[in-house]
């Protein structure tokens, strides 16, 4: 590898058969966030008796407690004010799965899924028949994404960079940096 490339100018993939994995990596994990995104239902997102999908699992927080600040966080601050919060994680996960998707600000995106990972962790990690491993493999799947630069595999990233590159703005270099 070149001091270019460790300094972030290339992506680190050398053949077109690492990069369409890349690619298709990248695709799944973006397919994952949309598929959550199914059952983060407004306007209630699950508030009830009994509660049920996002809430539901917004509780575990608390009852299978992972790190008792992140419990109290929950029970004091988001339980309290779950509709804000609910609209907030489905953003979030909505705009993780079309970012990813179409690999722009690829980068940035998986910053977003690996701490988005970490904070589903906190809420699910110790609640019963859950597998741990599941989480790590998010984040591991996030920090893949971030180290390789998926984004400029078939993705408009790898479109867009040489226009980024052209310009002398603030907003381009911004860019190139997250893509």
């Amino acid at each position: 590898m070149t001091a270019e490339q460790l300094r972030g100018h290339e992506a680190p993939v050398t053949s077109r058969l690492s990069g369409w994995i890349l690619a298709a990596t990248r695709v799944g994990v973006a397919l994952l966030w949309i598929d959550n995104t199914s059952w983060k239902q407004p306007p209630d997102f699950g508030e009830g008796d009994p509660p049920r999908t996002l809430y539901r699992w917004t509780l575990q927080a608390v009852e299978h407690e992972v790190l008792a600040p992140y419990a109290w966080f929950v029970d004091n601050v988001v339980l309290p004010n779950f509709t804000f919060f609910g609209w907030l994680v489905l953003i979030i996960e909505a705009s993780l799965g079309a970012f990813l998707l179409v690999g722009l600000a690829t980068r940035a995106w998986a910053v977003v899924g690996m701490g988005q990972s970490i904070v589903i962790s906190l809420s699910t990690l110790n609640a019963p028949h859950e597998w741990y491993w599941a989480y790590l493999l998010m984040f591991l799947a996030h920090a893949m994404l971030f180290a390789t630069a998926a984004g400029r595999y078939g993705g408009l990233d790898g479109v867009l960079r040489p226009v980024w590159r052209s310009r002398d703005t603030a907003v381009a270099r911004i860019l190139e940096r997250v893509s």
